[in-house]
């Protein structure tokens, strides 16, 4: 298996990251490593609006799959910072996640204005190169939280109504919610059989 380690440097065409297919071996897996630098990572936290990313590393390897295709399997791993949709407090994530693309030497795009999304969404076109760097951001971007909270991060209840109105509350729209304000309102004499 050959290996090709980049331990830094920012991620991208032409920094190292990307695997030149014509290089690849077809009888053996190619294995990577990319651990991207203070400058990368503060580059890449930027690009995908985190306020901030430590310790990104992405490894795996490249093998043939049939005659023209290349199968890229690995693990990423990451600590993000964003902020808590609730309080902006920024909130530590650790993201821990397998990758797989197969890069088609025939990939046959869709055509027309509405273009149904395929099963296979990890698949995409061969060019002459694979960009690690490239799969590494998409990656990560993918594995995101979309919504990060902390801990003490509370959701209060938000009632609107127009002035000199009651407002409507979650409470009222449970179904027993009506039977139990029109019990409140029975009198004794109203519940006694006559």
């Amino acid at each position: 298996m050959n290996d090709r380690s980049h331990p830094s440097g920012a991620p991208g065409a032409g920094s190292g990251d990307s695997l030149r297919v014509a290089d690849l071996n077809q009888a053996s897996a190619t294995a990577f490593s990319l651990q991207p630098d203070a400058p990368a990572l503060k580059a890449i936290a930027t690009e995908l609006g985190l306020d901030g990313l430590r310790k990104l590393r992405f490894t795996g390897q490249v093998a043939a799959e049939g005659k023209r295709d290349w199968l890229l399997t690995g693990h990423l791993g990451a600590t993000v910072v964003q902020p808590c949709v609730v309080t902006l407090q920024p909130v530590t994530t650790r993201i821990e996640t397998d990758v797989r693309r197969l890069f088609l030497a025939r990939f046959d795009q869709p055509e027309g204005d509405e273009v149904e999304m395929p099963e296979d969404d990890d698949q995409e076109p061969l060019g002459r190169e694979i960009d690690l760097g490239a799969v590494m951001i998409e990656s990560l971007s993918l594995a995101l939280p979309l919504y990060p909270r902390a801990d003490t991060a509370e959701l209060g209840d938000a009632v609107f109504t127009e002035p000199g109105k009651q407002a409507m509350t979650d409470d009222d729209t449970k179904p027993f919610a009506g039977l139990a304000a029109l019990k409140g309102l029975q009198t004794p004499e109203d519940g006694e059989a006559e």
